[in-house]
């Protein structure tokens, strides 16, 4: 077994070198890599569990969601406050109900099975969204909106497919009291999550002078205890994870870029493995029944319900028609529809295995030809914008006392640039200060008179507010190749 996932581990990397001029986003090769090694490929895992798969999923879940939280900044939930948050609850809700009336009406499907694939699939993936943006991004309000929608919208499909599951399973008996319900889920996870945020976000200043470990030890233990306790109140955990890493995020915590490496590599990890997992548990053999299925669900979300879902929750936002069409593309499916494609396997809902397997077909869909084809149709719209030089490395000051600065790790690319820059004709922000220049494996001191060079690594003291800023103004005193400019 262990060489089996070493394999599966190995070939993920390796795939992911080889797709990477088509950008093919980390989920789709991770999810490739489970339904190759799984039953009906290699034959390699034998893998039949919905329920524990849903188990896994949603702790490996509770861990993406919080990193989404925690690198949603408060200024860009400010600035597209309304679009983002609306297409993040109403906007699902929307796209939940569009899909079911849709679906309803097509032979074949029935109110239950349309009623659960809506809310099922009604919500869009950040993993998927964000590994597009970051090769190609979009104008800043397009980006923040997009991010902050599918960073946010997960826990309002995940309320939405539990009261699904629950009429389905037992009825509409008591249609006040799943309303209340459903509203205290969304109240009581924010409200959990805000406050689990600002206990970790307290327990961060009084322990930032422990060695690193135990940084991330407290912060598992905040993201458990944010999930837990709105799950010991019967709100919405998965709502309050997410909430808890956006107080967190936002709280001038210590050792702020370790963290974010951490949870960088931790959200990696936990998205790999659902991706895996869910795709050891599919039967491909079996798409020759749901293939049709799964078009029309595809194409009922692409072409109807996201667009009217855009268009309802941007109505009192300047935006164009061609930002709109763009965010309606935007509505990439991925890893929360999947995971979402077990609950009812778990509640042992009849024809189940269908859903799921409906729902699997649909979302490779969408991934395959929404995130693929993302970069282009901003490209084609004029809404990308280009590429921003950013440092390769910082280096975060640890001391006792709080520091705004950072050591910034800053490439010359020689593929890219030409020419060269004195030290003294740069006009960098006041207590900026370049410390050390490698030039082929020889480390110079920098003073006025010193020359920097394409291929040179500079290591730059600076406020960690300046850092962009810095890295754009040395950049752009040397003479571009006539090739694009690339971010390491």
């Amino acid at each position: 077994m262990y060489i089996i996932i070493a394999l599966i581990l190995i070939s993920i990397v390796l795939t992911a070198r080889v797709a990477n001029k088509w950008r093919l986003p980390l989920v789709v090769i991770a999810l490739s890599a489970g339904v190759i090694f799984g039953s009906d490929v290699l034959g390699l895992i034998y893998f039949d569990d919905p329920s524990l798969a849903k188990r896994v999923a949603d702790f490996a879940l509770v861990f993406v969601l919080f990193v989404g939280g925690f690198g949603t900044k408060k200024e860009d939930l400010k600035s597209v406050l309304w679009p983002a948050m609306s297409l993040a609850t109403l906007g699902v809700a929307i796209t939940a109900a569009v899909a079911t009336f849709t679906l309803n009406l097509i032979p074949g499907f029935g109110f239950s099975k349309a009623l659960l694939l809506g809310c099922i699939i009604s919500s869009t993936d950040a993993a998927a969204a964000f590994s597009v943006l970051r090769t190609r991004p979009l104008k800043r309000r397009l980006k923040s909106v997009v991010e902050i929608e599918s960073a946010g919208n997960d826990p309002m499909a995940i309320v939405l497919t539990t009261a699904a599951v629950h009429i389905v399973s037992t009825g509409i008996q008591h249609p006040v009291s799943i309303g209340i319900s459903l509203l205290w889920q969304l109240v009581g996870g924010v409200g959990m999550g805000l406050l689990s945020g600002r206990v970790g976000a307290f327990l961060f200043q009084r322990v930032k002078v422990l060695d690193r470990g135990y940084f991330y030890i407290l912060l598992i233990g905040t993201i458990t205890l944010a999930y837990g306790s709105a799950d010991m109140v019967h709100a919405s955990g998965m709502l309050s994870t997410f909430f808890a890493g956006y107080a967190m995020g936002n709280s001038g915590l210590p050792h702020r870029r370790t963290l974010d490496t951490f949870l960088e590599a931790l959200s990696t990890i936990a998205n790999v493995g659902i991706f895996v997992i869910l795709g050891l548990l599919v039967f491909p053999r079996d798409f020759g029944r749901f293939w049709k299925e799964g078009i029309v669900l595809f194409a009922t979300l692409t072409f109807l319900a996201r667009p009217l879902a855009v268009f309802v929750c941007t109505c009192l936002s300047k935006y164009n028609l061609r930002e709109k069409a763009l965010l309606s593309w935007c509505g990439i499916r991925g890893a929360v529809p999947i995971v979402l494609a077990t609950y009812p396997a778990a509640a042992g809902i009849e024809s189940s295995g269908d859903i799921f397997n409906i729902v699997f077909f649909a979302v490779a869909l969408s991934m395959l030809f929404q995130g693929t084809t993302l970069g282009k149709i901003a490209d084609k719209l004029k809404l990308a914008v280009k590429v921003q030089p950013r440092p390769d490395q910082v280096m975060e000051l640890v001391t006792v006392h709080s520091s705004d600065l950072e050591i910034c790790e800053i490439r010359i690319d020689d593929e890219i640039y030409t020419g060269s820059v004195l030290v003294s004709s740069l006009s960098l922000p006041k207590g900026t200060t370049i410390t050390m220049i490698n030039r082929h494996e020889e480390v110079i001191a920098p003073q006025g008179f010193t020359e920097i060079l394409p291929g040179d690594v500079l290591y730059i003291l600076a406020k960690n507010t300046n850092v962009e800023a810095i890295t754009s103004t040395l950049l752009s005193r040397f003479t571009q190749k006539n090739v694009e400019a690339s971010v390491t």
